[in-house]
């Protein structure tokens, strides 16, 4: 097995070179953010120009200031901001930029602070216009049909829904009478589902830590995985990890769980939908929200209440991108990095379901990366390829 290369080979990925995926998030995707946030809700002029101010900060060459003394929580951020405030946006370590932009945005729209606007989700005008979709009606519809598959038909149906995300689609159509799984997973870059599945079997029934992305539709695959692992008896219990606060746009609070779960009772996922509640009701499903989950930080600094719940855990789950590069300390690995050596300090079985949209990836066959680096430049993040990694 190839040897994980020292830190200082993998350097931390920031928004410096021009044209890269960091720098067009700092420099496009969040001033694009601020206009579709304040033309979705009719925010007041103190919001108005907490925004214009935000937006005049963080474009090309801003330089990153601290949150308002008076702000919550700014002694924290302070502390993981140390040796960060007052450089340039794009020279901080992109992961840590991201999370603190994020931070800055709901501070301008007096998220945390007692008034009016206080616990108000700026993304929420989004997530609710994903969920209410017809789109999502013939999802739910095509949760009917999983019964009638084969049961490692069912497995692979429910794992690459859940990979996907937006595209679960076309995980549910997954049966030997449509010509089977081949010509859905063409775009995975690493397929460990086998031992992921094998993890679960290995052993009697424990506790599952399912670490939640994106809301709406995306959730909703989320939600038939935990409904799998507790139902085929592979999970006792289900430990829903989700944000604390709204984070990253899309990514889901305890709120967009209960929003997933009146969508199913609303359509064809009633049945499920019954079954979640029960299972939350029951405590077979716990739902959790650690502040460590919007910490701009990766998971090699978990705190030891964190660490404790993973290492206690059968399998953790991480879900999506951003996910990823926290396990994988959002550096620029070269491909074929194993990844069971990069995630060696987590505490437990660990999982990746990951759409790839950003340019960290490790575990790949020196093949594959070769391949997929002649054949498209954009692979890493497109959104089209995607992974399942497992370090058991």
């Amino acid at each position: 097995m190839t040897s994980v290369p020292p830190e200082d080979e993998a350097p931390v990925v920031t928004g410096e070179i021009a044209g890269s995926f960091a720098w067009g998030v700092l420099h496009e995707r969040h001033p694009a953010l601020i206009a579709r946030v304040r033309g979705a809700t009719p925010y007041p002029p103190r919001q108005q120009r907490a925004l214009d101010a935000l937006l005049a900060e963080t474009g090309t060459g801003g330089v990153v200031a601290p949150l308002d003394a008076a702000e919550p929580g700014a002694d924290t951020w302070a502390r993981w901001g140390e040796g960060y405030v007052g450089r340039r946006w794009a020279e901080v370590p992109f992961l840590w930029a991201e999370s603190f932009f994020y931070r800055k945005l709901l501070a301008a729209l007096g998220y945390f602070t007692p008034g009016a606007w206080q616990g108000v989700d700026p993304f929420a005008p989004f997530k609710r216009a994903e969920l209410a979709a017809g789109k999502v009606d013939e999802e739910l519809a095509a949760v009917q049909r999983l019964p009638h598959l084969l049961p490692e038909e069912r497995d692979m149906a429910v794992l690459l829904s859940s990979l996907w995300g937006n595209r679960a689609d076309l995980g549910f159509r997954i049966s030997a009478g449509d010509g089977g799984a081949g010509e859905r997973v063409t775009g995975l870059v690493a397929d460990d589902s086998a031992a992921f599945w094998e993890v679960l079997d290995g052993g009697p029934p424990g506790t599952v830590c399912l670490v939640a992305d994106n809301a709406g539709p995306e959730l909703l695959p989320d939600l038939v995985l935990a409904d799998h692992l507790l139902r085929t008896g592979r999970a006792a219990d289900v430990v829903l990890h989700l944000k604390p606060y709204p984070y990253f746009v899309s990514d889901a609070t305890v709120r967009d769980v209960l929003d997933c779960l009146d969508r199913m009772a609303a359509g064809p996922g009633d049945e499920m939908g019954r079954r979640l509640r029960d299972a939350i009701a029951g405590g077979r499903l716990v739902l959790r929200a650690h502040p460590f989950s919007c910490a701009p930080l990766p998971y090699a600094d978990m705190p030891a209440d964190l660490r404790a719940d993973f290492a206690a855990a059968t399998l953790t789950v991480m879900k999506g991108d951003l996910n990823y590069r926290r396990l994988v300390q959002d550096r620029l690995w070269p491909a074929t990095t194993p990844f069971a050596e990069v995630t060696a300090y987590f505490p437990g079985p660990v999982a990746a379901l990951r759409t790839l949209k950003s340019d960290v990836v490790t575990g790949l066959a020196r093949r594959t990366a070769d391949g997929l680096d002649a054949a498209d430049g954009a692979w890493r993040t497109s959104g089209t390829h995607a992974l399942v990694q497992v370090r058991a």
